[in-house]
């Protein structure tokens, strides 16, 4: 029945490029930006409700892997901020321990940024049973004099994705499909729009995309997912020391880039990208360069720093690294035209995922993250490159089809061991995708990518939950961290 209720959710809705790839606080999209979300979200409907000024306390109750790994992937923190006002996609990441320090220290919350209750930490409680809809539950109550006033569940489902039990999702556009120039559920219709209207994939998903907003939106708006991107690696490989969360592990961005760079002179990213582009690559470089771009970015994304969701923050690193690659290795010419190719492209392979399978680890393991975002990175590279639409869907399927069964076993419920280097290796995975997609005829390709996601959705279903980022299987138990 759970599995049968989110394929309904999913279905009915349109998926905008600029869903799948969201500007957030690190370190986990279901677990950080989800539940920072969903406090905004019920914030909200008390306004509507007439409630808020009402409220002189509130509780939060934290449920299945929410509960389980929320310490480590900073749950309670999102929960926090979003309470108080704050955005994820603006706030000064150094205002973070700022506001969280004071709700500690004084044991009251400024709810919204308008109204002073009392708040212990205590407050949010994490309960490891699970909720009958999906493993990421949460419930808020809001109390006037020790009476509940109000109170709502809500389901963190992957990507930045909110649903309640008796809702579609919220972060999403519902609108009717005819709306769309081309309504897309399945790669299949994907590629027959593309062959019919003699369009590449980017091209299409910018048609849908106009009906939501103009030309300059859109173009600004890719700007923006590009620039925080490359600001975040730029940050994660010029950033040395330890990453937080008790398991003492070192950043290691910072040296790799260190020696790649090769005392190049350069005072910002964009100055960076020329100054990389500069350098005389060797062979095996390439592949350090592309795993430097990806372990930067996590290491950000682990420290509760800005990142772009893609589709999720704990496989953020893939497509910037991808994409980065194309930049200063495969063509030096390239400009924005092409960056918000690769991004359109991505995001609707994305979006493919989605609506017939999970980008949720809690809902599908490591597979519906890693693996999709190597899928999203392998297609849209495969189009830049110059590899027909056949090919770019041929690139997303090898680079899933190698992933497939992809547990999450998160040591110690930090988004750190393994899945920083997990987000290098689908990077490398995209890019031999791409290149096996390339000299490959599509008609020759015995499992089309619809029937791959089709895969990963039955596997994610059978697999055991303990592998579905809970910390209570695989290399989360082995090598005896327990859950932070």
């Amino acid at each position: 029945m759970i599995h049968i209720f989110i394929y309904f959710l999913r279905m009915s809705q349109f998926i905008s490029v600029f869903d799948m790839l969201k500007i957030g606080v690190g370190p986990s999209s279901s677990h950080t930006l989800g539940p920072w979300r969903a406090a905004q979200k019920w914030i909200s409907k008390l306004k509507n409700t007439h409630l808020f000024l009402l409220v002189d306390t509130i509780k939060i109750d934290l449920y299945g892997s929410l509960s389980l790994t929320g310490k480590g992937h900073a749950t309670d923190t999102a929960i926090l901020l979003g309470l108080s006002g704050a955005d994820p996609e603006y706030i000064p990441i150094e205002d973070i321990d700022e506001i969280i320090n004071s709700i500690q220290e004084t044991s009251l919350l400024y709810l919204n940024n308008e109204k002073m209750i009392s708040f212990s930490i205590d407050n949010i409680k994490f309960n490891k049973d699970f909720l009958s809809i999906n493993p990421n539950g949460l419930i808020f109550t809001a109390y006037q004099n020790n009476e509940i006033i109000s109170q709502e569940t809500y389901y963190s489902i992957g990507g930045g994705f909110i649903i309640q039990n008796d809702s579609p999702l919220i972060d999403e556009i519902e609108v009717d499909k005819p709306n769309f120039p081309f309504p897309i559920d399945r790669a299949i219709q994907l590629e027959e729009y593309c062959e019919n209207e003699n369009l590449s994939i980017s091209e299409i998903v910018f048609q849908n995309e106009l009906v939501l907003n103009s030309t300059e939106k859109i173009k600004t708006e890719l700007n923006r997912i590009w620039t925080t991107m490359l600001e975040c690696m730029y940050i994660g490989c010029h950033t040395e020391g330890e990453l937080p969360g008790g398991l003492h592990v070192k950043r290691r961005a910072f040296d790799t880039h260190k020696k790649l760079i090769k005392g190049t002179n350069y005072t910002n990213p964009t100055e960076w990208i020329t100054a990389i582009r500069g350098t005389e690559v060797k062979f095996r470089e390439i592949l350090k360069w592309v795993s430097c771009f990806a372990l930067s970015v996590n290491e950000v994304n682990a420290s509760l720093g800005r990142i772009v969701t893609a589709p999720t923050n704990g496989s953020a690193g893939v497509l910037p690294a991808v994409l980065m690659y194309y930049l200063v290795i495969e063509n030096h010419d390239a400009d924005f035209k092409q960056i918000q190719s690769f991004l359109l492209t991505a995001g609707e392979i994305g979006s493919i995922f989605k609506k017939n399978a999970t980008i949720s680890a809690a809902m599908g393991g490591c597979q519906a993250e890693i693996g999709v975002s190597s899928a999203m990175a392998a297609a849209a590279l495969t189009e830049l490159l110059g590899g027909t639409v056949a090919q770019c869907l041929v690139a997303a399927e090898i680079a899933m089809e190698h992933h497939l069964g992809l547990t999450c076993d998160p040591i110690g419920g930090l988004v750190q061991i393994p899945c920083i280097e997990r987000n290098a290796m689908g990077a490398i995975k995209a890019i031999n995708a791409a290149e096996m997609a390339l000299d490959t005829n599509p008609k020759d390709v015995k499992v089309p990518l619809d029937k791959v996601i089709d895969t990963m959705w039955e596997t994610a279903k059978d697999m055991h939950k303990k592998y579905k980022e809970t910390s209570e299987g695989g290399l989360a138990i082995n090598v005896g961290f327990a859950a932070c």
